[in-house]
C-alpha cells in the first residue's frame, strides 16, 4: 500500500478551537481549518484560548523531534497580561518560576509594550507544560488575557492572518531538515539535550 507523502502546512490558530482530531464536547477542531486529503495532524498543542502557529504534518519523527522535551526546541509566545510587571517580575521568570509541577527552566523575557493597565511580553520557552505560560504568568500575579505563539523552532507565523493556512516554503523545510539532522547527530554521539526526557513535562502535555 502506498503511503501519502509527507507533508507540512502552517495554521494560524484562532481562538475557540481544540487542537485535536475529534472532541468529544463537540467543540470546533482545528482540523476544520485545514482542506486536505492527506491525514495531518497538529504538531503539540495549543489550548482553547490560544492562537497562533500550529504546525501540521504527516511526519511522526519529525513531530517527535519538536515535542519531545529532551529536544528542547524553543517556542515564542506574545502574552498579553493584567497590569504591567516589574523588572523583577521579568527576573523571575527569566530565572525559573516553581510551579505545582515543579520549577521550569530559565527562559528569555522581554517587555514589547504597555498600553494603560496592560502589558504585552515576548517569552521564549523550551519546555511543553500544560499552560505553562499562563501559569508563569499567574505566578507573579498578572493573569494572561490573550496569547499567540508567534515562532515554533524555525518556524515563524509571520503575517498569515488569523485562520488561514499556507504550505512550508523551501527555507522553512530546509530549516526542519537541519534541525532534524542536528538532533540524530546529538543522538548518534550519546549526547543529550537540555529538558531531560519524561515525567511531568511529557510531550502529550503540549499545551500552554
Amino acid at each position: 500500500m502506498k503511503s501519502d507523502p509527507l507533508a507540512y502546512v502552517i495554521l494560524n490558530k484562532p481562538p475557540g478551537y481544540v487542537t485535536t482530531a475529534h472532541d468529544p464536547e463537540g467543540r470546533p477542531t482545528v482540523l476544520e481549518l485545514v482542506d486536505t486529503p492527506l491525514r495531518l495532524f497538529p504538531v503539540g498543542r495549543l489550548d482553547y484560548d490560544t492562537a497562533g502557529l500550529l504546525l501540521l504534518t504527516n511526519d511522526g519523527e519529525l513531530t517527535n523531534i519538536l515535542t519531545h522535551p529532551r529536544y528542547g526546541v524553543e517556542k515564542t509566545y506574545q502574552a498579553k497580561v493584567r497590569g504591567v510587571p516589574t523588572s523583577e517580575e521579568l527576573a523571575r521568570l527569566q530565572r525559573g518560576i516553581i510551579l505545582a509541577d515543579g520549577p521550569t527552566q530559565p527562559a528569555k523575557v522581554k517587555l514589547i509594550s504597555t498600553d494603560g493597565e496592560q502589558a504585552t511580553l515576548e517569552l521564549t520557552i523550551a519546555e511543553g507544560r500544560k499552560r505553562q505560560v499562563r501559569r508563569m504568568c499567574e505566578q507573579i500575579g498578572h493573569t494572561v488575557v490573550e496569547l499567540v505563539r508567534t515562532s515554533f523552532g524555525p518556524l515563524s507565523l509571520g503575517s498569515l492572518p488569523l485562520g488561514s493556512v499556507r504550505q512550508l516554503n523551501s527555507r522553512e523545510k530546509r530549516a526542519l531538515e537541519q534541525l532534524r539532522s542536528s538532533k540524530r547527530k546529538k543522538e548518534d554521539l550519546g549526547g543529550h539535550t537540555k529538558g531531560g526526557g519524561g515525567g511531568k513535562n511529557d510531550h502529550d502535555q503540549k499545551r500552554r
